[in-house]
C-alpha cells in the first residue's frame, strides 16, 4: 500500500557534495508554557541533478533511501 509521501519546503545551504543538497527547514512551534512561537530548523540532505545552488527555496519529498541519510530527492 502506497502512501502520500512528505513534502516539505526549504532552502539549500550546501550543494558541494556530488549529486546532493544539503537543505534547511525550517518551522514554527508554539512554546508550551508562555505560548510563544519559536524557529526551529532541521537539515535534510536530498538527492538532485546539480541544477540548485546556494540560497534556492526548493520543496524536497521523501522517497526511498538514496543512501544512509538520504531519504528526500528535490521535486
Amino acid at each position: 500500500m502506497k502512501t502520500n509521501p512528505k513534502i516539505l519546503t526549504g532552502i539549500v545551504v550546501s550543494d558541494r557534495l556530488n549529486k546532493t543538497v544539503v537543505v534547511e527547514v525550517e518551522r514554527l512551534i508554539k512554546h508550551p508554557k508562555y505560548g510563544k512561537y519559536i524557529r526551529r530548523s532541521k537539515r535534510y540532505l536530498a538527492h538532485d541533478n546539480g541544477s540548485h545552488k546556494v540560497g534556492d527555496r526548493v520543496k524536497i519529498e521523501e522517497t526511498r533511501p538514496y543512501s544512509l541519510h538520504k531519504h528526500f530527492k528535490v521535486q
